[in-house]
């Protein structure tokens, strides 16, 4: 009796599982972040919001940067089955363009998490346990806060185009040309650069409201999309 979870194509679903269920809890997370908890906190009490980044804040950001981790290390191991049982030519296909389109997006979005938006976290929290034991302000609390505010949202713009990849690799094929893969993801590729770059050193921009980062992600979307629809 063959049991078609025991196979490579088996094996390959239960990571691509694991990359599902990490992802949620990581989009899921990074949503409530800038969806619900920026807008308490900027309507909160100094109290309230001070016990809330000691308390809760810390339990967030465990899932928030773990589920980043599972789906980055889960989506590497897919790809590099993928290429394995196909070959590297199905990276050359409506399948491969999108989905590195959206693992390029993915990528930065796990690079900010672990590398820009926890390292400041923790310059947060530490300040508001600080304070609340008596002792002072640390000036570069407000600076850290800005920092991961700034990275967080650029991951939340990130967040629609990528889900929007994603899905398409296997559901919205896209006419491909050889001559073209190349230009398709190169300009792709240097859109998505740009605003990462902004991400780490530049403004929030219309994303500073909720309104504007979706608003932005949906555009963000749109021209990805015709990039890689009218360059393939």
């Amino acid at each position: 009796m063959n049991i078609s979870l025991f196979s490579m194509t088996g094996l390959e679903f239960m990571f691509r599982w694991g990359h599902f269920l990490a992802g949620v809890c990581w989009i899921g997370v990074l949503w409530y972040f800038n969806f619900i908890q920026g807008s308490y906190f900027a309507e909160a009490d100094g109290a309230a919001k001070s016990d809330a980044t000691q308390k809760l804040v810390p339990r967030a950001l465990w899932w928030f940067r773990w589920g980043a981790m599972g789906t980055f290390l889960s989506g590497v191991v897919i790809l590099a089955m993928k290429g394995h049982m196909a070959g590297p030519a199905i990276f050359s296909t409506s399948w491969g363009v999108t989905i590195l389109v959206g693992a390029l997006m993915g990528t930065f979005m796990w690079f900010n998490v672990w590398f820009i938006i926890w390292p400041a976290q923790k310059i947060v929290i530490a300040n508001a346990v600080a304070v609340a034991g008596g002792g002072e302000a640390n000036p570069a609390a407000a600076v850290a806060a800005g920092k991961a505010g700034l990275a967080s949202r650029t991951n939340t713009l990130f967040s629609l185009p990528l889900l929007f990849f994603m899905g398409a690799a296997s559901h919205l094929p896209v006419s491909i040309g050889n001559d073209g893969i190349g230009c398709a993801l190169g300009a792709a590729a240097a859109l998505v650069v740009v605003v990462e770059a902004n991400g780490l050193f530049g403004k929030m921009g219309p994303m500073k409201s909720v309104s504007g980062v979706i608003h932005m992600g949906i555009l963000l979307t749109v021209v990805l999309f015709g990039l890689v629809e009218g360059l393939s």
